[in-house]
């Protein structure tokens, strides 16, 4: 029997308060300074108890962290967050959002949740279209970039391992066929990350010369095995810039080496005719993976995973018990590393749904705009900017390197914006990106005016 407890916190009050205070929270978050002060870190400390030793009414958790929880939060959802490639949330996602943790769905097996596994189905086809990469891929929803990176690689090891003779599902990786790994001297961490994890350490990885964009150089590539991995990139974290994927592509093939893209969020520029050439030849790779959290602004977490070969995603990442037995069309489990896990297609359907191939493409293009004039707007005022902005990725210098970090630094206790620092060749960056669809002009102008206040202040 349900305690008076129990029934209260699945009950039509608490749900009210909820959502309530969740669109409080929703059309306020624009008119907040987008770091939290230190008052409201301090308050923090209101979370710090024992655990308690008895329950607590349900509306009160929800007060409490709305109260104390919601202040401390990092404006990510509102027009003048710069930083990491953080999307923000589209109001169809956020709604899908509370719609599935009502249903609180496991997204394992078909059997657990029929919506679940359709709106995978239907979401990987249309990033396939939207994409312009292969109608025939196979893939998963996971939590972010680099288990998706993961994921394809560990694809990728059992493909090639499997040419070899080798099967790694059975027998592992001591006393394996070498695999040959290579990546561009740009490499993201999470792309290094992921080959750890799948088993390639550090020695084992040749880097190859990046331009002065970070792009990796085809014509530095060292001679490819038949057992070799190549990581490019689609969107340096950094400049915005394309690695040359139809030169290498080619290259690999000639060997039949795998190549996998990091295309964590530059993937996307592939929907607008503007930038699609900047994605020309990424189709010809053998694994993709890339986020929606970031620009096409759908909930975190919410990282794709997509592989030409689905028989080997498939070899790498199938779990086997008598009592998950498998149907006989896809069963999501057996695309990623997960098992158990929510339904994060439930979000990333609602997305894509209310926005459509003309709405990315207008987000996409529009924030590569803004983008553009921060960059006019940072020169205009004589700061110094590090690279070809040919995204939405704006690298500024304010001065030496110590300037730049302290002008970083006060930019983010303003709360006006938030920027994030970076190195880029050498020198000490701020890195803006513009990732929201949220994001207007007249945040842009905002923002620009800080910076230009605080930059001035500092004496630049």
């Amino acid at each position: 029997m349900a305690t008076k407890n129990e029934t209260a916190s699945t009950g039509r009050e608490v749900l009210s308060l909820a959502a309530e205070r969740a669109i409080k929270y929703a059309n306020g978050v624009r008119q907040r300074r987008v770091a939290p002060g230190a008052p409201d870190l301090q308050a923090l400390e209101k979370f710090r108890e024992t655990f308690p030793e008895g329950p607590s009414d349900a509306e009160s958790v929800i007060a409490m962290l709305d109260e104390f929880g919601s202040p401390a939060t990092v404006a990510t959802t509102g027009g003048r967050y710069f930083g990491y490639v953080i999307g923000g949330v589209l109001p169809a996602a956020m709604g899908a959002n509370w719609l599935a943790g009502a249903w609180d769905q496991n997204a394992a097996l078909r059997a657990m949740s029929p919506i679940a596994a359709e709106l995978e189905d239907v979401v990987l086809r249309w990033i396939c279209e939207a994409l312009n990469l292969p109608a025939d891929c196979e893939g998963g929803l996971v939590t972010c970039a680099t288990a998706a990176n993961f994921t394809a690689l560990a694809a990728a090891r059992y493909a090639l391992l499997k040419k070899a003779g080798w099967d790694v599902a059975e027998d592992g990786m001591f006393g394996a066929p070498p695999i040959q790994v290579v990546v561009g001297a740009e490499v993201h961490a999470s792309a290094l990350k992921a080959l750890s994890l799948a088993g390639f350490g550090k020695r084992r990885v040749t880097s190859v010369e990046s331009d002065g964009q970070g792009r990796m150089r085809a014509d530095k590539l060292p001679k490819l095995s038949e057992r070799a991995i190549v990581c490019i990139q689609a969107g340096n974290v950094n400049s915005g810039s394309f690695d040359p994927a139809a030169e290498i592509c080619r290259r690999a093939q000639e060997q039949g080496a795998w190549v996998h893209v990091d295309g964590a969020f530059g993937l996307w520029a592939g929907v607008s005719p503007r930038y699609r050439h900047l994605t020309d030849g990424f189709e010809l790779a053998d694994s993709w993976a890339t986020d929606a959290h970031k620009w096409p602004n759908v909930n975190y977490d919410s990282g794709i995973v997509l592989v030409r070969d689905g028989s080997a995603l498939r070899a790498a990442m199938t779990l086997s018990a008598a009592y998950l037995a498998p149907g006989t069309r896809r069963e999501p489990m057996h695309h990623t590393p997960e098992a158990s896990r929510r339904a994060r297609g439930v979000e990333l359907w609602a997305g894509l749904k209310s926005l459509g191939r003309s709405g990315l493409c207008e987000l996409i293009e529009r924030t590569c705009l803004l983008a553009k004039k921060f960059e006019r707007g940072l020169l205009a005022a004589g700061f110094q900017i590090l690279n070809e902005v040919v995204i939405n990725q704006v690298l500024v210098s304010f001065g030496d390197d110590a300037i730049t970090r302290e002008v970083i630094s006060r930019i983010q206790e303003d709360g006006t914006c938030w920027c994030g620092g970076t190195e880029w060749k050498g020198r000490t960056a701020m890195r803006i990106s513009v990732s929201s669809w949220a994001t207007t002009e007249a945040d842009v102008d905002r923002s620009l005016e800080a910076m230009v206040r605080i930059a001035r202040a500092r004496g630049v």
